[in-house]
């Protein structure tokens, strides 16, 4: 009787009772949590006390000039474009790869509420070549925004969308030709590539009735021309390591250096930049894209603050800056 009564409880259709991120009804961060009730409500009336985010120094249009560009996608090179936030199109062997756009006005379910941008998108969905995959990495609307993906299916019906488990039911409405959902250390071969998905440190919720009810991840992508490391959202944890052990080494990554403040709150789930410091060091330094910063004001540093603890982060490390220097939004690195 008590085991059927579980079973009935148990609303998480992938529990797998061996792995320690999965539960009964839904999924968890294996690392132990500080959170106390309250946390939210007690950052959000610190946040409007103080008057936080401040505007960059140089105000927001001077910071539009000095980190936006309109991306250019001329050539046939292969190569990966940062186009905000944690917004990535890579070109591959002629192949087109776009990770978690968010090309919308804002960050949310609604149009009139919610983070709005304070940079423009580099590029619109129409102006993208042919899509080959779409890979997402949570459902979090500044990963995952419904506009966006509405419009790529109607471009790009033909393109094979990878996530993690528990989205695969929510891209059923869009008729892409072909969704796969995978579990930490899952794989999946596509021709020449193979895509791994990797642990990360975060959380999931589109509504009040779905927390942690779909798994996050970050990506590796295996190529003949690139290994790729996207952390996706995450915290720091020592877990994360064990990515560059496993799929290592990698020539490229794209790490996270925004929405951390204040810390106390921030910590569980976003990385600091000294934090992703130490995680590029432990991956091995390979040439990095410092992302998650620079688009939504979604933690109380100002937006221009990232790059500038970034650059403070690698000279306190010894660390040269050029391997893990920021880029403009929109900008291209050219892979060998």
């Amino acid at each position: 009787m008590k085991r059927a009564v579980n079973r009935a409880r148990a609303v998480n259709r992938y529990y797998d009772a061996g792995k320690a991120h999965h539960t009964p009804q839904g999924f968890r961060n294996p690392e132990p949590s500080q959170r106390r009730e309250g946390d939210l409500r007690r950052w959000q009336d610190e946040r409007k006390r103080l008057g936080l985010p401040s505007p960059p120094q140089a105000g927001y249009r001077r910071f539009v000039e000095q980190w936006w560009q309109p991306a250019d996608l001329g050539g046939a090179h292969d190569g990966v474009w940062w186009l905000g936030h944690a917004a990535l199109l890579l070109r591959l062997s002629g192949r087109y790869i776009l990770i978690d756009p968010a090309l919308s006005q804002r960050a949310s379910p609604l149009s009139f509420y919610g983070p709005k941008r304070k940079t423009p998108p580099p590029l619109s969905v129409e102006q993208l070549p042919a899509l080959d995959m779409l890979l997402i990495s949570h459902n979090h609307y500044d990963h995952l925004d419904r506009r966006t993906v509405r419009q790529l299916a109607q471009r790009f019906p033909q393109a094979t969308v990878v996530v993690p488990l528990g989205l695969k039911r929510w891209f059923r409405r869009y008729r892409f030709a072909r969704v796969e959902e995978l579990d930490w250390w899952d794989s999946l071969t596509l021709g020449d590539m193979t895509l791994h998905a990797v642990p990360a440190r975060h959380w999931s919720m589109r509504s009040l009735w779905d927390r942690n009810r779909s798994l996050w991840c970050g990506w590796v992508i295996h190529h003949p021309a690139l290994r790729f490391y996207f952390s996706g959202d995450s915290g720091y944890s020592e877990r994360l390591a064990e990515i560059g052990q496993r799929l290592g080494p990698f020539n490229l990554a794209a790490l996270p250096i925004g929405a951390y403040a204040p810390r106390w709150f921030m910590q569980e789930q976003h990385m600091d930049p000294q934090q992703s410091v130490t995680l590029y060091q432990q991956l091995g330094a390979p040439r990095a894209i410092p992302m998650h910063w620079g688009v939504f004001e979604l933690a109380d540093e100002s937006l221009d603050e990232p790059p500038e603890q970034l650059r403070q982060a690698l000279q306190a490390a010894g660390v040269e800056p050029d391997g893990f220097r920021p880029i403009k939004i929109g900008a291209q690195i050219a892979l060998p």
